[in-house]
């Protein structure tokens, strides 16, 4: 079976950038990523992690590129079965690729279909927008206000008064 899946980059602009992809159900999730990185132009050399999501686009259990020792609990994208994760019940998933820009992809199962003889897969269906050259912003809570838990902004660091060499 064939798993068609949507994945757009998660972005506050007006146009839509996403590519529908098709892989085979018993892919592994680095399948996933290499056709990924290779649809929106990564050179795939950047660190990278698939997170199980619900329907409110949370993030739950990771799935990493690279096991960074820090965490028993994470799985491995080479050693992850995608039909082991996602199916009808379990559709959605966040990829994030190169943690320091912060790429972030909204990756949803479209549709299950038969393979199709004659198809190389992974196969790229469908390209919708251009990558832009840098990653878009993220605007966190904490982005949105100035101020900290104390009602100080952080520009007023020089007017705190207080010495900084106390010890």
């Amino acid at each position: 079976m064939i798993y068609r899946f949507r994945a757009i980059l998660d972005h506050d602009t007006k146009e839509d950038i996403f590519r529908d992809i098709e892989i085979r159900k018993t892919d592994t999730f680095e399948d996933l990523h290499n056709v990924l990185t290779q649809s929106f132009g990564f050179d795939g050399s950047e660190m990278a992690s698939f997170y199980v999501s619900n329907d409110e686009w949370d993030q739950g259990q990771e799935i990493a590129l690279f096991d960074m020792g820090q965490n028993d609990d994470i799985r491995m994208m080479n050693e992850t079965i995608i039909e082991d994760v996602v199916d009808e019940d379990h559709t959605k998933l966040i990829y994030i690729y190169d943690f320091l820009n912060m790429w972030t992809f909204l990756v949803e199962l479209g549709e299950i279909v038969e393979e199709a003889e004659g198809t190389d897969y992974p196969n790229l269906m469908f390209v919708c927008g251009q990558v832009p050259s840098e990653a878009p912003e993220k605007q966190f809570e904490a982005d949105q206000s100035d101020e900290d838990h104390d009602g100080y902004r952080l520009d007023d660091y020089d007017e705190l008064n207080f010495d900084e060499h106390w010890n």
